[in-house]
């Protein structure tokens, strides 16, 4: 088996331990690059993407790039899909990343939108 890089084996661990609490409730993962930031709420009961943002979205694409103002507007934007979706509690899967910066930013901007977690 191929070894895990220091990233990965993180984020297994973010996801192992996070199986653990769930409860069966969706999970709120965030995925950040150099120039974007993304965010799902998943179903993994199911198998399936609830609701989802990212700043490649074409309204969104000409004005932002990789930066707090930009994560909170993909916090607002993926918590108003998943209330439209009937999800209110999530678990929040911060994916390998560390709590701090524009994943902090996604996450408060997604708690005033009206998620839970």
């Amino acid at each position: 088996m191929a070894k895990l890089s220091l990233f990965d084996r993180r984020r297994q661990r973010v996801r192992t331990s996070l199986r653990k609490v769930s409860g069966g409730k969706p999970r709120l993962s965030v995925h950040r690059s150099g120039r974007h930031i993304y965010a799902q709420v998943i179903n993994d009961v199911e198998g399936r993407t609830v609701a989802s943002a990212s700043t490649l979205e074409k309204d969104v694409r000409g004005k932002t790039g990789a930066t707090s103002d930009a994560a909170q507007d993909v916090g607002r934007r993926v918590a108003e899909r998943a209330k439209a979706a009937g999800v209110t509690k999530v678990v929040f899967d911060r994916g390998g990343f560390l709590f701090h910066g524009r994943v902090k930013a996604l996450a408060d901007a997604a708690r005033e939108g009206g998620l839970e977690f």
